[in-house]
């Protein structure tokens, strides 16, 4: 069949991820690889059960954050199945055998995530956020450049032997060796695919929207434009065709420039590879590994295209919006029983599964249907909406004594006493308020320059407009803040419960293989009762009800205290999970809070210098999921002082993710100590998270975490005179300005904080 003339059709799904599916690898003819946020690798085999499916045949753990790029690497005398490279978020590639399962290889050297793996005979050459190129040969880092000027997003090897790589500074650049021999000019935005098309040049997938083929010599070849959003990935096949992945949640199958076809997924595509028989793989975000084919003894059964049909109906019409605002969070048709204010004024209601707008006829005191409301491509910015009806602005007003806050609107063209005296008479509000609303309503409006009209006269009172002066209770408009104070506890609740087990069976077979530490061993009774705790702790829907006894507990603590240092982390991770069980919960109490402190004991093991990261991180997410139970409470702020000494270098682990688990101690912290107005404890935390905040080396999520902890502590705690005293003006500062939106935000928030009186 001729593949480049026929429809694309579901072929099959694949699931078994647990998160975004974000990259894929044609392992040859045996299988491909997928990458994911899930922190694992999955390797798909055809199914010999069923010639339309794949199932997974290796699943590889051993990155501690999600994974993104893979390379294949060629079955050969060491890797007689073929082996993978991946890199993640976590800056570290590993090099798999498939024949074990097995990490065989870990290259540590980027600073950032790794974003791109290229194969050069032998040697591994990968990208990173951190703008280096940096090339390995037989584990060990032999070369590094700095290629762009910003954030590198992807590599590829051409048959021809040149390296090609793109970055967030919307270059190209091809590479020879060590030597730049051409950057590529014409994207406008970050450049995060590339694919090879053999005998013709290179394929780009942007940020922009667009697609470019490019000769070698830097000439444009073609310009595909469809996509409504970033594209993420682009390939190309030998039949001529080409696909690309996109945030729009198209793939879309290109011929000759043009696309010919576009399959909808219920989420963001972020991958897209072309299988040697032409049919397409697609990594979606959630979760699910489709190939879609246009072989007829391969399409899906019409049950399953159905299936695939209504769930794409229902993803499409729970994410519908209308003037920028969800279909279902729109008012319905009771809501035009209610007069206008003004000729012309609109309202959007919803009317089954639409928007409709209506727009108030002052003559005939009717609202006339103007039509349905559609989305455009500036919905993104859309003015706010109250009750249906679209304003410049929507304040929160709080007038104190106990009252609710109230939602205040109003347009930029809108006279504010007039919009003052509405809304005071609409709620029922002492007209006396009317000067302090007129002037938040100058203040956040920006029309300090306002000048009333001598001659207005209040339509409801006759009086002219306020003359300052006279006696007004004052209004309290309360601040808006974005992110602070924190409320509630975080925790770390995702668990590779497999992963665990066999990680505790291979320690347990290298003390078996020790004379010297035979007695360390766990029994055939011991791994059945630990594979019993597990298979209770992955049934979550049963927390309410499962049980664990006391000999359960014991068993995990007994191990904790014999287990050498470099063993102890996959436990420390089953009693990271027992603690967020109720049951295992209160089970585990009676030996915290007795004579023996199990886990200051722990604590004062793992945190023996110098500690290893894999048992920080553990022990650290393990505490912090300790003040999800308030019976541990006590226990956290008697020992506060111990537990934050113990990890307070954490920060500058180089490991992300302690510093992420580090912050969101230091954050659950934070909220338990303003609880208790607890003034010591809540000058230790601001110490930690001031640290945290101005560390440079700190990865974004920390200190967001450490931001909003100082956020909330200044504003409900009673440091905030010592945050002034620390300068956290300037910090607020810094972060104002930072790329990452979440830190901006919680800049500004402390940065209002420090202004209120």
């Amino acid at each position: 069949m001729e593949i480049d003339s026929a429809e694309y059709q579901l072929r099959c799904q694949l699931t078994g991820h647990e998160d975004d599916v974000r990259g894929i690898c044609i392992c040859d003819k045996v299988g491909f690889a997928t990458s994911s946020r899930d922190r694992t690798i999955r390797f798909w085999s055809p199914d010999e059960s069923n010639h339309r499916s794949f199932t997974t045949s290796k699943i590889l753990l051993g990155h501690t954050s999600f994974v993104g790029p893979l390379a294949w690497v060629a079955p050969s005398e060491e890797l007689p199945e073929g082996g993978l490279v991946s890199g993640g978020m976590d800056t570290l590639i590993l090099v798999w055998n498939l024949s074990t399962g097995e990490k065989i290889q870990t290259l540590k050297g980027h600073k950032l995530q790794v974003t791109g793996i290229a194969l050069d005979g032998s040697d591994v050459v990968s990208t990173s956020v951190d703008c280096t190129l940096r090339r390995w040969r037989k584990g060990q880092e032999v070369e590094v450049l700095e290629a762009h000027k910003a954030a590198i997003q992807a590599i590829i090897k051409l048959p021809s032997g040149e390296l090609v790589t793109g970055s967030s500074d919307a270059a190209l650049k091809l590479w020879k060796g060590a030597a730049c021999i051409h950057t590529f000019s014409g994207h406008t935005d970050t450049v995060r695919g590339l694919a090879a098309v053999p005998g013709l040049g290179i394929l780009s997938a942007s940020h922009d929207g667009t697609i470019r083929l490019w000769e070698l010599s830097g000439q444009v070849l073609l310009e595909m434009v469809g996509h409504t959003s970033i594209v993420y990935s682009v390939d190309a096949h030998a039949s001529g065709l080409i696909v690309s992945g996109s945030e729009d949640r198209f793939v879309k199958i290109w011929k000759d420039g043009v696309c010919v076809q576009s399959l909808e997924h219920p989420g963001c595509v972020w991958d897209a590879k072309f299988l040697d028989n032409g049919d397409i793989v697609t990594a979606c975000s959630d979760g699910v590994v489709r190939i879609w084919t246009v072989h007829q003894d391969k399409i899906a059964d019409p049950l399953e295209l159905e299936s695939y049909a209504a769930q794409l109906s229902q993803y499409t019409l729970s994410r519908k919006r209308v003037g920028g605002l969800k279909l279902e969070e729109l008012p319905g048709l009771e809501a035009l029983q209610t007069p206008g204010t003004g000729d012309g004024q609109t309202k959007v209601v919803r009317e089954g599964d639409n928007g409709v707008a209506y727009a108030w006829n002052m003559m005939e005191q009717k609202w006339d249907k103007i039509g349905e409301v559609v989305d455009g491509p500036d919905d993104g910015m859309s003015r706010p909406l109250l009750d249906g009806i679209q304003y410049d602005h929507v304040f929160d007003v709080d007038i104190g004594d106990g009252e609710p806050v109230r939602k205040l609107p109003c347009n930029r063209s809108d006279n504010p006493y007039d919009v003052a005296d509405k809304w005071l008479l609409k709620e029922n509000l002492p007209l006396s308020y009317r000067e302090q609303i007129v002037e938040f309503i100058l203040q956040n409006t920006g029309q300090k320059q306002f000048t009333p009209d001598p001659s207005f006269r209040d339509p409801y009172t006759g009086s002219s407009a306020y003359t300052p002066g006279q006696p007004s209770k004052p209004v309290a408009t309360k601040p808006t803040f974005k992110h602070v104070p924190k409320k509630g506890m975080l925790v770390f609740d995702a668990a590779q419960f497999d992963g665990i087990l066999k990680k505790v069976s291979e320690f347990n077979n290298t003390l078996l293989s020790a004379s010297e530490q035979k007695h360390m061993v766990l029994t055939e009774a011991d791994m059945s009762r630990l594979a019993s705790i597990i298979h209770v702790l992955k049934d979550t829907s049963r927390y309410h009800s499962s049980k664990f006894s006391d000999d359960d507990v014991v068993m995990v603590l007994k191990v904790l205290k014999s287990w050498p240092l470099t063993m102890l982390f996959p436990v420390i991770d089953i009693l990271r999970m027992i603690i967020l069980h109720a049951d295992g919960a209160a089970v585990l109490s009676k030996h915290v809070n007795n004579a023996n402190d199990v886990l200051m004991e722990l604590i004062k093991k793992v945190t023996t210098s110098p500690p290893l990261p894999a048992n920080l991180l553990t022990s650290v997410r393990a505490l912090t999921n300790f003040f999800k139970n308030e019976s541990y409470h006590d226990w956290l702020l008697k020992h506060r002082g111990e537990v934050l000494d113990a990890y307070s270098t954490c920060y500058l682990s180089s490991n992300k993710n302690v510093q992420l688990a580090y912050s969101t101690l230091i954050l659950n912290y934070t909220v338990l100590l303003i609880e208790k107005k607890d003034e010591e404890g809540q000058s230790q935390v601001l110490s930690a998270a001031l640290e945290i905040a101005e560390e440079g080396s700190v990865e974004a999520d920390a200190k967001f975490r450490a931001l909003v902890a100082i956020g909330s502590l200044m504003l409900e705690g009673v440091v905030k005179r010592i945050a002034m005293d620390f300068d956290v003006a300037n910090i607020a500062k810094a972060a104002k300005a930072s790329k990452d939106t979440k830190i901006a935000e919680v800049g500004a928030d402390i940065e209002l904080i420090t202004k209120q009186n």
